[in-house]
């Protein structure tokens, strides 16, 4: 494209048109022709001038003239010499600017083709063609001399005549013609097959006045008429003419249960609603009202019957009043639920009280729902779970513990202060959980009894043994559940005030012979924790001393601790069987 564009500027330049000419070519062609032109102005100054071309001519005389001028000219010329060293070109071509080579004129960019209108003009060397736009069609092609030549299909072998078939050759197609030649009175069908011809059917009849023609195989003969009586008519009496045949009184009910009306020749039946006459088989048939009125007639399904139709619903809906809309169904009416119900639009749901739920197997029983079956269910009491139907209840062991008022706790029972306890009147009740303990002490020889837990050794007379003796043994009660954290800190002992430069010793000195207690001293005392974990109820009496230094003076104090360790939270595991 560069190329053509730069020899049309070349071309401009040579026929003397300026190099800013407006050709209809784009902005960028423009470009290319301009410059092309401005360097051909520049070389043609140093160019001879008066170069001209010759028009073709046959080949001997331009040999010929070649041989006489080309000793006129110094340079060897591409196609031939004019004299005076100059050389030209043939029709088609121009001469170079270096005054011998020649090369091809596009016509077609230079609009010097003589190409019609719907033809494209396509550039050779020396020349150009003109070529068609629209192609030929079917059946043609085209030449190379641009003229839509038929396409002999017969010849190519490109028909599809069958083997009982000949092909010939037509403008821009074919026929298929039939090796085979019907005879008189036949005609050939498009497989080639030989027809009979129906003689008597044709306009103009060939047999004469007062003659029938009765057709026959490939030909036809004519014989003396008689009187023949068409569909719906007979002849009467006396044989010379045919009467009407009223159908409708006749014995084969034609209408049967639909009206009936005679024609002449003929007659139709005045249909039922619900039926269309049909005037081929002549009867009244039933018009399927469902389907050619789909979705008109009924709101849910429909259905044909003789002369009419009927609608119906599907489950969950009754035909209204009108016959042809749904109501909902209330199916709650009949009760399908154990329990309770709910009316849907076209259906129900059942749904069950609390306590129970719906079962997956029909949908409409309610089954108990046993709470304490469930993976929270041991969590729903403390100590027992029972189901009832549609609920549970909780209890707690038989003595010891009451239900608390939110119905699922176990709340220890205090005998001590609702008197149910069997102590006596020289014991002391002290409560435990699930129970209680009677307890008694008496003071060891030598010391006084001081209320109801405290004894207090007597004067020493300066005896060495009863000094070592503690000045106070103390009761304490204590009680606990089982599998309590070791190193809870369950007793603190030390004295009611301190002084600087006391010196405290704490040590228990007996009823630790499993090891589950340890004491550990404080700066105010000591502490008694626990050192190891208690997993079955049992009671246990630690005899626990401290032993104060105070301005060189020992002074030893006894704590007699009893420790009642009753089960954690009692619970007995759920079994649907016991309840």
């Amino acid at each position: 494209m560069c190329c053509d564009c730069c020899l049309l500027g070349k071309s401009a330049q040579e026929k003397g048109l300026p190099c800013d000419n407006n050709l209809s070519v784009g902005y960028q062609c423009s470009l290319v022709s301009r410059a092309c032109c401005v360097d051909a102005a520049l070389d043609n100054q140093t160019t001879p001038i008066g170069q001209t071309e010759l028009p073709n001519k046959d080949e001997t005389s331009e040999n010929g003239a070649n041989s006489v001028l080309n000793n006129q000219c110094n340079v060897k010329c591409a196609h031939h010499c004019v004299g005076n060293d100059t050389c030209g070109c043939f029709k088609g071509y121009k001469l170079k600017p270096d005054g011998h080579s020649c090369e091809d004129i596009n016509e077609c960019l230079l609009g010097a083709s003589n190409c019609r209108g719907g033809e494209r003009c396509i550039n050779t060397e020396g020349s150009f063609r003109c070529q068609r736009e629209v192609s030929c069609g079917t059946g043609y092609e085209l030449t190379d001399n641009n003229i839509c030549k038929d396409i002999d299909e017969c010849e190519t072998g490109i028909h599809n005549c069958g083997p009982e078939f000949e092909c010939q050759n037509t403008k821009g197609s074919f026929r298929c013609l039939p090796k085979v030649k019907c005879g008189v009175g036949y005609i050939q069908d498009a497989l080639g097959s030989c027809i009979d011809i129906n003689e008597c059917v044709s306009q103009t009849g060939p047999c004469n006045r007062g003659q029938v023609c009765m057709n026959t195989v490939g030909s036809y003969i004519c014989q003396r008429n008689s009187v023949n009586c068409g569909r719906g008519y007979h002849l009467n009496e006396e044989g010379t003419r045919c009467l009407d045949i009223d159908e409708c009184k006749g014995p084969d009910r034609v209408c049967e249960g639909h009206g009936c009306v005679n024609l002449l020749g003929s007659y139709r039946c005045e249909c039922e609603s619900g039926y269309n006459f049909n005037s081929l088989t002549r009867v009244c048939e039933d018009v399927n009202e469902c389907r050619h009125y789909p979705g008109r007639l009924c709101a849910h399904k429909c259905e044909n019957t003789l002369g009419s139709y009927k609608c119906s619903c599907t489950n969950g809906f009754k035909l209204a009043s009108d016959g042809r809309n749904c109501d909902d169904l209330n199916e709650c009416e009949n009760n399908p639920c154990s329990q309770e119900c709910a009316n849907v639009y076209g259906s129900y749901q059942c749904y069950c009280r609390r306590g129970y739920q719906l079962s997956d197997i029909d949908g409409m029983t309610c089954e108990d729902i046993d709470e304490c079956a469930l993976p929270t269910g041991g969590h729903i009491c403390a100590y027992r779970c029972h189901n009832t139907p549609g609920s549970f209840h909780c209890s707690c062991p038989v003595s010891g513990y009451t239900l608390a008022p939110n119905g699922r706790s176990c709340q220890d029972i205090d005998e001590c202060v609702t008197g149910t306890h069997t102590c006596t009147e020289n014991q002391s009740c002290f409560n435990i959980q699930g129970g209680f303990r009677c307890l008694s002490f008496d003071c060891p020889n030598n010391y006084r009894r001081i209320g109801e837990t405290r004894c207090e050794r007597l004067l020493c007379n300066e005896s060495a043994e009863c000094l070592t003796m503690p000045l106070r043994i103390t009761y304490y009660y204590l009680t606990f559940p089982t599998n309590i954290p070791v190193f809870t800190n369950i007793f603190r002992m030390g004295p009611s005030h301190t002084v600087p430069g006391d010196d405290i010793q704490i040590a228990i000195t007996a009823g630790n012979e499993g090891g589950f207690f340890k004491t550990e001293r404080m700066p105010t005392g000591g502490v008694m924790s626990v050192s190891k974990l208690i997993n079955k109820p049992q009671d246990f009496e630690l005899s626990l001393e401290l032993r104060l230094r105070r301005y060189g003076t020992v002074s030893t104090y006894l704590a007699k601790v009893l420790v009642f360790v009753t089960q954690d939270e009692p619970k007995v595991p759920y079994n649907p069987l016991e309840d």
